[in-house]
């Protein structure tokens, strides 16, 4: 049985590995291939960064393609490039500004993962004879000894642990995955690539969404929707209109800055929030901090890699702690998260992860939150 789980040897295993320019995906590739694995490399052209932002010039996808390429020339093994331009304006940048235009925050990474990396990277894998796919995440695939299936499990290194962003990975797809970083700190990725003399060794980690370089998301959403700009009134919970908005876009639940809403609104001066987003009436609604809170979750589009019910810790953003809650599924492919303690500023759009310990169970997209009877109560008095 060989490192990756196959039993024959390294040269008669085919790994196709997902380059994306990075030194991750640099060190699986070359490490794989320095074992002596049948290594392919394959990066996806997503899209044309000068368009995607209008600025001519912005061409990092370019640089990130051509340093996946010189990694693969440099180590002597096969890498090709495929054009998934249209897929990802479909799949992803389209759903990232509609999804905006409802009124929720979208998570583009999971989308990417969920439709053009894992479905369409995958079968391409498959026509290549791949034996698997693998990658550069921080995350770990772990066969149960017991049951002989395939698990989902946080990364080592808790700073890099990309587990929230895989959620909706299948069990069919992960048992064609492999993640040979899983059990390692970014420390010691970066080590190796100096020791394998990568030219990418000190390639900074990206900070942002790949098609939203400068951090501006609603500046790309505009782009893409103009009516993104639609003007409408910042509403208080209590049915007052407080303010103006010049587009919904540039809001999300939980938000204190940037509302332009001058003071005196409240009689003790409290601050305000983003408590919700109205996108049929094209509505900011903004309230005290303590209007935040809730503590049931209704998700959709579930996957889950376990289907037991029960006590989970669930996140409900990629930068959150999980929180202790009660997992209930139901038939309708829903189901309810019910948080131990009510949590401030949940967005729909956003995922809500369910771990039991350090293993993935699965998720879905929140579509709606609320305050049970119990906590009303409590917050009255």
């Amino acid at each position: 049985m060989n490192s990756l789980g196959f039993d024959k040897s390294e040269a008669e295993t085919r790994v196709v590995v997902a380059m994306s320019g990075g030194v991750d995906s640099s060190v699986v590739a070359s490490l794989l291939h320095e074992q002596g694995y049948d290594v392919v490399g394959i990066t996806l052209q997503l899209y044309d960064h000068g368009a995607a932002i209008e600025k001519k010039g912005a061409c990092c996808a370019g640089q990130d393609i051509y340093d996946a390429k010189r990694v693969a020339e440099e180590r002597g093994f096969p890498h090709y490039v495929l054009d998934y331009e249209d897929a990802f304006r479909q799949s992803v940048i389209d759903d990232f500004a509609d999804s905006y235009l409802r009124g929720e925050t979208p998570i583009p990474c999971v989308r990417c993962n969920q439709t053009v990396k894992f479905r369409d990277l995958m079968k391409m894998a498959h026509d290549l004879g791949g034996d698997c796919l693998a990658t550069g995440h921080y995350i770990q695939r772990i066969v149960n000894a017991d049951t002989g299936i395939s698990e989902l499990r946080r990364a080592i290194d808790p700073l890099k642990d990309q587990s929230y962003f895989l959620f909706a990975t299948t069990q069919e797809q992960l048992d064609f995955l492999r993640f040979p970083l899983g059990g390692w700190t970014k420390d010691r990725t970066r080590q190796e690539a100096e020791r394998l003399g990568l030219v990418n060794a000190d390639k900074p980690d990206s900070q942002d969404i790949c098609f939203v370089p400068n951090g501006d998301y609603a500046d790309v959403v505009r782009k893409i929707r103009p009516e993104a700009d639609k003007i409408g009134n910042i509403v208080h919970i209590d049915g007052r209109i407080v303010g103006s908005h010049n587009g919904i876009v540039n809001y999300t639940v939980g938000q204190r800055k940037g509302l332009g809403i001058g003071g005196g609104i409240s009689d003790d001066n409290e601050p305000l929030y983003v408590v919700g987003l109205r996108a049929r009436d094209n509505q900011v609604v903004v309230g005290p901090k303590r209007a935040l809170a809730r503590d049931i979750v209704i998700i959709n589009n579930c996957n889950w890699l376990n289907a037991g019910e029960g006590p989970v810790q669930v996140k409900l953003r990629s930068v959150s702690r999980p929180y202790a809650a009660f997992l209930e599924q139901r038939g309708d492919g829903t189901a309810r998260i019910i948080l131990d303690q009510p949590q401030y500023g949940i967005s729909p759009g956003q995922a809500a992860v369910c771990y039991q310990g350090d293993r993935v169970i699965g998720g879905g997209w929140i579509v709606s939150t609320d305050l049970s009877e119990g906590h009303l109560k409590n917050d009255a008095a």
